[in-house]
Order: C-alpha cells, then structure tokens, then sequence
C-alpha cells in the first residue's frame, strides 16, 4: 500500500535535525504545493509540526531548561534567502548588534537583498527584505559585510573613534581575501577605515 502524502511528508521531516525550517516548496517531489498544504497543516493539528507563519514551518528543537525552541529570525532569513538562492546582508540595527555596537537587540531586523523585497511578520516581530543593488548585496566576509553595515548606519560625521576601533579588531578576524573583496565595494570613507586592517595582514604575511 502506498504511504499517504502526510506520511512521506512526515518521514522527510523526521530526517531533518530538529530547528529544522520547512517550506511548501520543500515536499514538491512529494505533492503537489495545494496537497503538500494541507499535510503540513494536518502534522500542525497532530502536534509534529509548528506552523512559525505562512508557509513557514518547523520541527522544534527541544530545551530541557525552556521547552520548545523557536527559530531565531536571523535562521529564518538564511532559510528563506537559500530557498529563493537570493543573496541577503544585515543593515541598520541589526548590524550594530551583531557586531557589539549596541546591546539592543532589534525587535525588527532589515536585510539588503538581490531577491524579492517582501516583509515577514512572525507574532510581534519582522524581517523586511529590501531590494538592492548587486553591489549591495555583493560583500563576501561575514564581519567586513556587517562592518560596512554598521559604518553605514551610524554614519561618516557620528561614527566615534572607539566605535572605529571596535571594528578594525573584529575585521583582524576576517580572512584578508575578502576583506580584500569588501573593501572595493565599500564606501569611500569606509574604506579608509577597513584598508589599515587589510596593510596590517599583509605587511605580517610578509
């Protein structure tokens, strides 16, 4: 007897680590988009799925402490920008706390993106995709990506010295390839404050 589409859809689920996000789009060699629907909804209602919003869902990870773990939106934008094969940087706020520029943690987070621009509400917070240029959205390296970010957020006349400071140590853990990289595509005054970090490497490579 063939397995239902709920069942087929299940076990695929079940080999997935747990955290693990799932679109409609995920289950297409399975059902069709309106049936594979449906069978996530019916897994919500039996309790293996949650649904995190439409058309988003996910097989909780479990903390002995807390419970279920919700995805953090950060993991929710990296699994949309995979599914779309779009390209995504962190601006504004956001940037600032990764990086350790600001204790506050944003409630909505914004990325730079070469896909569709779009705003995704999950309970009280959001992602806003904003379309960009492909040079936006075109850095390499995790913290000179952020770097520029951040650079950008504060601004040229607000940025302080300690906040410059702050961030050339970070960008000592790049690797001097792509530094190399996201400094074309920074900003002059940016630039000026990114390219003694890459001298720095070389002349120690040297």
């Amino acid at each position: 007897m063939l397995k239902s589409i709920e069942n087929q859809i299940l076990e695929k689920i079940k080999k997935a680590k747990r955290g693990s996000l799932f679109f409609v789009e995920n289950f297409v060699t399975i059902a069709n988009a309106k049936a594979a629907n449906k069978a996530l909804e019916r897994l919500v209602k039996a309790g293996e799925l949650e649904r995190l919003t439409t058309g988003i869902y996910y097989r909780p990870a479990i903390s002995e402490l807390i419970g279920k773990l919700t995805p953090s939106l950060e993991a929710v934008a990296i699994a949309i920008a995979k599914r779309d094969r779009a390209r995504i940087v962190p601006t504004g706020a956001y940037a600032l706390n990764r990086l350790g520029l600001s204790t506050q943690v944003p409630m909505n987070i914004v990325y730079l993106t070469d896909g569709s621009a779009r705003k995704i509400k999950i309970a009280k917070r959001s992602i806003t995709f904003k379309k960009a240029s492909p040079k936006n959205v075109a850095s390499v390296g995790e913290v000179s990506s952020l770097a520029i970010q951040a650079l950008k957020a504060i601004g040229k006349d607000k940025v302080l010295d300690k906040e410059i400071r702050h961030i050339q140590e970070l960008l000592k853990h790049e690797k001097p390839t792509r530094l190399e990289h996201d400094i074309r595509l920074a900003p002059a005054w940016i630039r000026e404050i990114m390219l003694p970090v890459l001298q720095q490497m070389e002349s120690e490579q040297g």
